[in-house]
């Protein structure tokens, strides 16, 4: 069958020869990730890598004295659970359910396994591994040298680009706790926006109403990553407007979505 013809919103999924979907596609579960929900601890071993679809999950680094900030987010432009194939085992930080959805997850062995194959799945997941570490390293610069009203634009368009609409469900103090900053900074940030026209806010629910203007007020951050990952990830614009409907029974759409409890 053509591979090419199953509905897969995640676009790393999506990208994969059909040869690696065959293998790959009936070993994948479908389930559901609740906002705040953590999917694996920092220093802990991911026992399933997460493929989000329509779900957002931030990477934070926690402190020791229970301080956290956000060095990454994924969403259906990749994977949950790095460590699992580059040698390290156990995750640097708290992999948590910034936005509520649907994913796929895998169990760890079996895509380590296909890594070592040195297939195309390990060229998809090297290259996609180091468009993490750019969005991880812009993250460093902008809350370094950035005010918080650029940070806000640039990590409202990075959720963005990983939902299918402009609306996002999200408190300001949880928006604090991913940047790392005090919750009136954000509020004050938040509250330039609503006056320009550029967002709708209440009660925890954003709309961006004017992403073009948006983009104008963000720092070169968000540039940056994107011009990252537009290169090393061209598979991602390729699947962006690709729905068809598939009637495989092995698909995971036609299984019901579980709510993941690890």
């Amino acid at each position: 069958m053509d591979y090419h013809d199953l509905l897969i919103k995640n676009y790393l999924l999506a990208a994969l020869p059909n040869d690696v979907k065959a293998r790959l596609l009936p070993l994948l579960e479908p389930c559901f990730l609740p906002l705040g929900h953590v999917l694996c601890e920092q220093g802990a071993s991911p026992n399933y890598v997460y493929f989000p679809e329509d779900a957002i999950v931030s990477l934070l680094y926690v402190t020791e004295n229970g301080a956290s900030t956000e060095i990454a987010v994924v969403g259906n432009d990749g994977l949950v659970g790095v460590a699992v194939f580059t040698g390290g085992e156990s995750m640097n930080n708290r992999a948590i359910v910034q936005s509520a959805g649907q994913a796929l997850r895998l169990p760890a062995s079996v895509l380590k396994e296909e890594f070592k194959s040195h297939g195309a799945m390990c060229h998809l997941l090297l290259r996609y591994t180091q468009v993490l570490i750019t969005q991880m390293s812009q993250t460093a610069v902008c809350n370094r040298h950035h005010t918080i009203h650029q940070q806000l634009c640039r990590w409202l368009l990075i959720s963005l680009d990983r939902l299918p609409s402009n609306q996002l469900n999200m408190t300001q103090e949880l928006i604090a706790n991913m940047l790392g900053v005090r919750r009136e900074g954000v509020t004050e940030a938040a509250g330039k926006l609503l006056k320009l026209g550029i967002i709708e806010y209440r009660r925890g629910h954003i709309t961006v109403l004017d992403r073009a203007r948006l983009e104008q007020l963000c720092c070169e951050c968000y540039a940056v990553v994107k011009k990252e990952t537009e290169r090393l990830m061209p598979y991602r614009t390729a699947h962006h407007d690709h729905v068809i409907t598939s009637s495989c029974a092995c698909h995971p759409r036609n299984v019901r979505y579980r709510t993941d409890k690890k």
